[in-house]
């Protein structure tokens, strides 16, 4: 049987449908059967190939321990374990309903209760926060295991979404009475809305995936990505509708893609008139944005093993 990983031929045996066990090159182990034998070819992928989606289907197991193992550290010998991932959008809700919404006045610029407004900016936000700050270290922080295991990289940051995605299903669930005593209902356009959190879960992987590359490269760079995520926040519509950017500024405005992104969420989750131009706009930023996130990444993977 021969497969094609990046690298070199050797003998190996399978053991399950994560990995193999090497033996040394061009010799096979004495405990080990020819018939048991495979030839792993391992080579390059072809220049217009971003992503070996065969490789990380076969590692498809290596990344949901990654992604256990994150979340499992995430919460242990903690005092209110998975209760962060709801006290987190509830305190910066408070804080920005009474700085934003009140001293700012921005809640009588939105439609309808302003609590409602920001929660359904909150919590794909914090997904996004949480997902990049968490994949852009994951590099540097798994570099014993990239230095001496051949796996497929990519592995590597988008296994660290885990915990983003754990703490927005948490916050989702608990926000849900809180929507209903203020009065949101059954809208049909909430069948939308898992279509802008996938979405919103691309923007997390493309922003984080290069971002891992350019920690491993340059390592100020994790100094950088705190206030890069601050800084976001701001030029997104997290606390103010995008009605309050001139019409004539707001497809500029969406070249950032988590406006469009968040808007939508808004809309399909609230029931409100959806803001298509600037949400086409974000879409094509956001494929832009997934492609040179990958582009960053193939170009330090190949050297992480010694850079790491």
């Amino acid at each position: 049987m021969r497969e094609t990983i990046p690298g070199s031929s050797f003998p190996v045996r399978r053991d399950g449908a994560m990995g193999v066990e090497a033996a040394r090159p061009g010799t096979a182990p004495a405990d080990l059967d020819s018939t048991m034998l495979d030839t792993v070819v391992i080579e390059p992928r072809s220049a217009w190939q971003l992503v070996d989606w065969r490789a990380l289907w076969r590692y498809r197991e290596l990344l949901m321990i990654l992604a256990y193992r994150d979340i499992s550290v995430r919460y242990k010998q903690t005092v209110l374990g998975a209760a962060w991932a709801v006290l987190q959008p509830l305190l910066q809700l408070v804080a920005f309903w009474v700085f934003f919404g009140r001293m700012g006045g921005l809640a009588g610029k939105v439609e309808g209760d302003y609590s409602l407004f920001l929660l359904a900016g909150l919590l794909p936000w914090q997904l996004f926060f949480t997902g990049v700050g968490q994949a852009a270290q994951s590099v540097v922080s798994n570099s014993n295991l990239i230095s001496k295991v051949y796996f497929p990289r990519l592995v590597v940051p988008i296994a660290a979404l885990g915990s983003a995605l754990v703490d927005f299903l948490v916050a989702a669930v608990v926000s849900v009475p809180w929507l209903m005593i203020r009065g949101l209902g059954w809208h049909s356009s909430q069948c939308l809305v898992p279509v802008f959190f996938l979405g919103i879960v691309l923007a997390t992987v493309a922003v984080g995936v290069g971002l891992s590359a350019l920690v491993a490269e340059f390592r100020d760079f994790r100094y950088v990505t705190g206030f890069l995520l601050q800084i976001w926040m701001f030029f997104s519509p997290v606390a103010y509708p995008l009605s309050i950017v001139p019409g004539g500024w707001q497809l500029v405005y969406a070249i950032n893609p988590l406006v469009g992104l968040i808007e939508g969420f808004r809309s399909a989750l609230l029931g409100q008139p959806f803001a298509w131009g600037p949400i086409g706009v974000s879409v094509v930023s956001l494929v832009c944005l997934l492609v040179v996130g990958l582009v960053c990444f193939r170009r330090v993977e190949q050297r992480l093993a010694d850079i790491v």
